[in-house]
């Protein structure tokens, strides 16, 4: 469900998708997913309002996705031969994961 949640860091309402609800000592606190700075952050329950028509019409500015057919690849140093390949790798390392967040960046 899309709604409206305020965001004590960007210290702004924001449209957002619900993702879980918990409960804490005394309120409930949510996840959300917000569409427009694509991002998770949670929520106390008394920051969620209903959307306006109007509001929701707005594009989204951040949109989720995949990256189709892209494989994880990693650095294989040979000291012997003094060489160094790309080759494929089956998961992600995280220097190709901080690498690929800074492109984004």
């Amino acid at each position: 469900q899309t709604c409206v949640v305020f965001s004590e860091e960007l210290k702004c309402w924001c449209r957002a998708i619900i993702k879980s609800i918990m409960y804490c000592t005394d309120h409930y606190q949510t996840e959300c997913f917000l569409v427009d700075y694509a991002k998770y952050i949670f929520v106390k329950s008394k920051d969620i309002r209903v959307a306006l028509e109007a509001f929701m019409q707005i594009p989204y500015r951040a949109k989720k996705c995949r990256l189709y057919r892209t494989k994880p690849v990693t650095l294989r140093i040979d000291f012997c031969e003094d060489t160094a390949k790309i080759v494929p790798a089956k998961r992600w390392d995280s220097a190709a994961t901080r690498y690929f967040q800074n492109l984004l960046k």
